[in-house]
């Protein structure tokens, strides 16, 4: 029996131009009687990280939900839908308060959201975040938003019965900080915002973000196994530097070790797929920085075994064509 095709796209953000450029590329037209992007023969699959910043948040959201209440597309949720789901959320502890705290810099991070939806649309948006899954394993192909973590992936199936927060009750487990090994917001922070490493722990710098916010932990390169070295277990912001020393018991319990491909996004890269390092046997980033400049970028899928460079498909030209440098 022929495997079915997926074309896994990266963070949106609300570019729903160039997501429309990426879907006619790929062969979706628009079908009237499903009122959606249909292919006659693929289903789409995004990452998440459908909302923020972008200048077409409803268009967007339109599109995509579209897609998926037709079964032409489906979606895992991205750490900016949870964010969002969080700010929307009352905290019943605190009377007044929400679940992610309404400071300035959580209101900048949602502020394109806010201000281009109404509170109708919000509520409408956020109800349907709600209900998608956190990860998706499709037996020979895995996709999730940061990072594939099986102990943390277990951890979730447990106690939520599924890979779908099912009560309001688990969504305030998951979105209430806590330290505490096991606990739902460390599995959730591990799966959608990747695991990170305390610098001051390595004598490390701290360094600003893409954001300009100063950041004392940096996100552990999981795709990378066996990696001993700080400067190449961890990523920084562009014009900072990690010291290059080995690390005597560097932590390896987030690498991904798994022979089955697992496509992700979250992570703004930059420039070309098959010319970035961080390109693997069975792993693949879908996050080009389309917000920002870059560019929005699926994997076609087609059953292999194997990640193959040569299936990564821009808005901006049809196919990748270059070799790639690793």
């Amino acid at each position: 029996m022929e495997k079915a095709g997926f074309d896994v796209i990266g963070d949106v953000h609300g570019c729903a131009d160039l997501l429309e450029d990426l879907l006619f590329k790929l062969g979706y037209t628009f079908d009237p009687f499903r009122n959606a992007f249909a292919h006659e023969t693929r289903t789409a699959i995004f990452v998440g990280d459908l909302v923020d910043r972008g200048a077409f948040q409803l268009r967007t959201l339109e599109i995509v939900k579209a897609m998926v209440d037709a079964g032409t597309a489906q979606m895992v949720l991205g750490n900016h839908e949870f964010n969002a789901i969080a700010y929307a959320t009352p905290d019943p502890e605190k009377p007044g308060l929400f679940l992610r705290e309404h400071t300035g810099k959580n209101k900048k991070q949602h502020r394109a959201f806010l201000w281009q939806l109404t509170r109708e649309q919000q509520d409408y948006y956020l109800a349907w975040f709600r209900t998608l899954p956190l990860w998706l394993d499709l037996g020979d192909l895995r996709v999730v938003h940061a990072c594939w973590h099986q102990p943390s992936i277990d951890l979730l199936e447990k106690a939520l019965g599924g890979n779908r927060f099912k009560s309001f009750e688990q969504i305030e487990d998951a979105a209430r900080k806590s330290e505490k090994p096991g606990s739902l917001y460390q599995a959730v922070e591990t799966i959608l915002k990747g695991p990170e490493l305390s610098l001051p722990d390595y004598d490390a710098p701290s360094f600003l973000d893409k954001d300009g916010t100063l950041r004392s932990e940096a996100r552990i390169r999981w795709w990378k196994s066996g990696t001993t070295k700080l400067a190449e277990m961890v990523e920084v912001s562009s014009g900072h530097e990690m010291p290059d020393r080995v690390l005597r018991k560097p932590d390896q319990s987030f690498a991904y070790n798994d022979k089955i491909p697992v496509i992700y996004g979250h992570y703004w890269r930059k420039g070309s797929p098959v010319e970035h390092e961080d390109w693997t046997q069975y792993t693949a980033c879908v996050d080009f920085s389309a917000v920002k400049c870059g560019t929005m970028v699926a994997y076609r899928w087609d059953g292999e075994s194997e990640i193959n460079w040569r299936h990564y498909h821009s808005h901006g030209t049809s196919i990748v064509s270059d070799s790639p440098s690793t």
